[in-house]
């Protein structure tokens, strides 16, 4: 008998748990701004930008694109109280509307508190290769409709490389900003 109620007492526990932090699983869309570097070029002017010489990386300045994907969650560390740490895997397909297929994947793991703020950092696979991403957002709620909104962060990955005139080089692929929305149902 006592194993019964233990059972059902930690059922409600986990429930209760479960209750307190939402669980954001969903569709994703954002923009992302891409400061002055090869990712920019890259986004402006195609293939044809990866034969840019030394002087001229970077030339095309700023781009901005829109991005669409999905977001998959995992919990851990969630032990019923306000804090509850979580893995995140975040695909996206971004310039689509540029007629751009730039996919990428991140990984991120993070914590998120009852009130709905949650940050994060982890690694980001896409074209320009791997790099760092840092996130903070906030799940905004109404009824039962979650809304959570992100901003991102991922710093330039700066490369050395030799110019056709045998010149060696420093370039930054550019730094990245994202703001993310999402949404999905409670239960």
């Amino acid at each position: 008998m006592k194993k019964i109620v233990f059972t059902i007492a930690l059922g409600l526990g986990l429930l209760t748990a479960n209750a307190q932090i939402q669980e954001l699983s969903g569709p994703r869309i954002g923009v992302t701004f891409i400061s002055s570097g090869t990712a920019a070029d890259f986004v402006h002017e195609g293939i044809s930008s990866l034969d840019n010489e030394a002087n001229q990386i970077g030339k095309t300045g700023s781009a901005t694109i829109t991005q669409y994907g999905w977001q998959w969650e995992s919990r851990f560390a969630d032990g019923g109280a306000d804090v509850t740490g979580i893995v995140e895997w975040i695909a996206l397909v971004g310039g689509m509307e540029q007629g751009l297929f730039l996919p990428s994947v991140s990984s991120i793991i993070g914590v998120r508190v009852a009130n709905g703020l949650e940050v994060g950092a982890g690694p980001n696979l896409s074209l320009t290769g791997v790099g760092m991403i840092f996130a903070i957002g906030h799940n905004f709620k109404s009824g039962s409709l979650n809304l959570p909104v992100n901003l991102v962060f991922m710093p330039g990955k700066s490369t050395v490389g030799t110019a056709n005139d045998g010149k060696d080089y420093t370039y930054n692929s550019g730094l990245r900003i994202s703001l993310m929305v999402g949404f999905n149902l409670s239960k």
